[in-house]
């Protein structure tokens, strides 16, 4: 604890494990604590009942909602709730963990791993000790310690105490990197290096780009990062909240416990499809396509197509309404359509002041035929007549007719007329290559246009307002009088129950509101890899918040997408000028050197844009290669795959992954049919990794260069190659690990 003294003769027993438990026993034991407490509130809120008034009811739901969340964010944190430990030179002792707390008399006990104090356990070295004369790295399984692993900062200091006998363990972060993979990140906010802590601590105005290569930890970086802004500009971010862009649903899981392990439960995580409330997406685009539609001049096509839903008849149109005939003219429609504009709303809210105006021209009209001393209440009656006019409302939708984004995009994509006329920037050939039938499904490379269509043509007219953010300053002042009447110990703040007590939305957490409103803004958006989104994609992102406050992590080498990006500065500059930043991590902490080594040479010699990149650890037998013309392909990986399984099954298990082309992936799936064997292509593997991954005809993959840098990446401790075409260039390999 805080305050502790280095020389306590019990941290040596056992090398420090039986000591270590204590203190981790009283952790829990404070976790309980809270934990009861919060439950017991919650019972006495819920035992009240639904009586009183609504104003009452309405507060009693509001402390019933925020207790659950505690309890919620206490059960987040069960797991490895303290990981390390500081001994200063001063003789003080931090604990480090994944919260902070203190006991009932207020006295601090574990320090969260954001805090200030806890920076050193990050950014201590042995050149810049900062204080830090030993790194303690606590392992633990649920509640029970079950190792505990020195870094020694100052020697000469640790010998002065007289602690140099009671150090353990093999360093926190080799054994990190040797432990076996389960499908799930591991959390390595035990292990944070400093270049990796710099980019996690870095101020949050403007855009940081975190460039890195394959095992840096960039993903694992920016979710700590995330975490860290949350907690420490919580008033501003606690409102608006962090979205997480990730690039596919199967990562989302992948990482999806991380920042509720660290604490955090006011992060959005999604897709760009997810951006986009109500959307289905069921097919991918073709690369051709794709890198059309990733331009940023097709934000200049979608404000003509919309455009061209406000049309402008070719002639005036006498109608009936009652027998009297008025005329719908063509100079009144090109007036009301102008007014309409220059109210600045979305296509379908400007469509109310346009359908006004006109009804009240015609109104007018039909006055003018009869006697000139109707009263306001008979023009009432007359403009309800024309409103209710058939042929009337269908002349009116012709020249402003409300849709949806999805039917506005299926008409451009399958009317040759309306893309020709929005998209004359295009070629003949462009346009051509974009027409498809309306029944077609909507693509991934759609999402962008899809999102910049809603914003041009805003909410059906039936469609709900859009979700309030945030409690007013009446609302909050009220909240600060409730809570006066409860005793809440700080546990809840005013901001927080009157965003409670709010109507409709304030039972809803910030996921679920922002999740069903395509237009909130988010105070800081995290994007991973960054690399693969396009210049309309980039538009939609930045849309979601207007202060262009981002994380943005990605590998220009590793790209897939046909419109991605291959130089930061030519996608950041255009869309954050002189406010963006570059930074890089250079350390890979998983990849082997070999597996590292094997992977820059293909990528070199395929021009990829390669960052500089050494490996953390060495691995024998780390890159095996096969050729397999007699045995065949697909056998041979099957046969390879099985067995590091089975090797696997007597130790502590492991993924083993099979990473292949089209070609020969739906047969390796029926081959290895009842196994834990992983089959994806090279774009699935991304962002995730294997303890083995083989890969099949890499020469197949390497079509798309930038695919098979990703799969040759994926291993932590071996790369399987399998081969009947031979091998692409820059892959040269010693001629003993070759097998046939």
């Amino acid at each position: 604890m805080k305050g502790e003294r280095m020389h306590d003769d019990s941290t040596r027993t056992s090398h420090g494990l039986d000591a270590e438990q204590r203190v981790i026993d009283v952790l829990y034991g404070r976790l309980d604590e809270l934990r009861d407490e919060t439950d017991r509130r919650l019972t006495e809120i819920r035992r009240a009942g639904p009586s009183g008034s609504p104003q009452n009811r309405s507060e009693r739901d509001a402390f019933a909602t925020l207790y659950e969340d505690r309890i919620m964010q206490l059960d987040a944190v069960e797991d490895r709730l303290c990981f390390g430990r500081l001994d200063m030179a001063d003789g003080e002792r931090l604990y480090v963990g994944r919260i902070g707390l203190s006991d009932a008399e207020h006295a601090p006990l574990l320090t969260d791993w954001r805090a200030p104090a806890a920076r050193a356990f990050y950014s201590a070295t042995a050149a810049q000790p900062a204080g830090v004369v030993n790194r303690r790295h606590l392992t633990t399984r649920m509640r029970q310690v079950t190792a505990v692993e020195d870094d020694v900062l100052d020697v000469e200091a640790l010998r002065e105490a007289g602690l140099e006998d009671s150090l353990a363990g093999e360093g926190a972060l080799l054994a990190a990197l040797d432990a076996r993979r389960t499908g799930r990140m591991g959390d390595i906010v035990a292990t944070i290096q400093a270049e990796q802590d710099a980019v996690i601590r870095a101020p949050m105005e403007g855009a940081l780009v975190v460039q890195g290569g394959p095992g840096t930890g960039k993903t694992a970086v920016a979710l700590h990062r995330a975490a860290y802004l949350l907690y420490h500009h919580r008033e501003l971010l606690e409102r608006r909240g962090v979205l997480l862009i990730g690039p596919s649903s199967q990562f989302l899981r992948y990482i999806d416990h991380v920042l509720p392990s660290l604490g955090e439960t006011g992060a959005v995580s999604t897709t760009l499809a997810g951006l986009v409330p109500g959307v289905r997406i069921s097919a991918t685009e073709s690369a051709e396509v794709a890198r059309i539609k990733g331009r940023t001049q097709m934000a200049r096509v979608i404000m003509n197509a919309v455009r061209e839903r406000q049309r402008l008849p070719r002639r005036d149109q006498e109608i009936s309404i009652d027998g009297r005939t008025v005329v719908i003219r063509r100079a009144d429609i090109k007036d009301a359509q102008a007014r309409a504009r220059r109210e600045g709303k979305p296509h379908n809210q400007a469509r109310a002041t346009f359908a006004k105006e006109m009804i009240a021209k015609l109104t007018t009209q039909l006055m003018e035929q009869l006697d000139t001393h109707l009263d306001a209440e008979d023009r009432l009656d007359l403009e309800r007549d024309v409103r209710d006019s058939k042929t009337v409302r269908i002349a009116l939708n012709l020249c402003w007719l409300p849709i949806t984004p999805s039917q506005f995009l299926r008409d451009l994509w399958s009317k040759p007329h309306l893309l020709d006329h929005a998209a004359r920037s295009l070629s003949a050939a462009e346009r051509d290559l974009l027409l498809r039938p309306a029944t077609a499904p909507l693509t991934d490379a759609d999402i962008p246009l899809l999102d910049e269509a809603a914003e041009l043509l805003g909410d059906m007219p039936s469609d709900a307002p859009r979700a309030a953010q945030g409690a007013s300053e009446e609302e909050i002042a009220y909240a600060q009088e409730v809570l006066s009447t409860f005793d809440t110990d700080g546990m809840v703040s005013a901001e927080d129950l009157a965003e409670r007590m709010r109507g409709g939305t304030g039972r809803m957490s910030l996921a679920e509101r922002a999740a069903s409103d395509r237009t909130w803004t988010y105070g800081h958006v995290v994007v991973d890899e960054a690399q693969e989104l396009s210049a309309m994609a980039w538009r939609m992102l930045v849309r979601r918040c207007p202060t262009r406050s981002f994380t943005i992590v990605g590998d220009v080498a590793q790209v897939s997408a046909a419109a991605g990006t291959q130089w930061w500065p030519e996608t950041m500059d255009p869309l954050f000028g002189p406010s963006w930043q570059l930074r890089e991590l250079t350390v890979s902490y998983r990849i082997p050197a070999a597996v590292a080594q094997t992977a820059q040479a293909f990528a070199r010699a395929a021009g990829l844009p390669v960052s500089e990149l050494s490996a953390a650890r060495d691995v024998d037998d780390a890159v095996v290669v096969t050729h397999a013309p007699e045995e065949g392909l697909v056998p041979a990986a099957a046969r390879i795959a099985r067995g590091h399984v089975d090797s696997m099954a007597d130790a502590d298990g492991g993924l083993v992954a099979i990473i292949a082309p089209d070609t020969v992936r739906a047969s390796i799936i029926e081959a290895v049919a009842g196994t834990d064997i992983t089959v994806c292509s090279p774009w699935e593997s991304k962002g995730l990794e294997f303890d083995v991954a083989v890969v099949v005809e890499p020469a197949h993959i390497a079509t798309r260069p930038g695919d098979l840098y990703v799969a040759l990446t994926r291993p932590t401790q071996r790369l399987e190659l399998v081969y009947d075409t031979p091998l692409p260039r820059g892959i040269t390999v010693d001629a003993e690990s070759v097998h046939s």
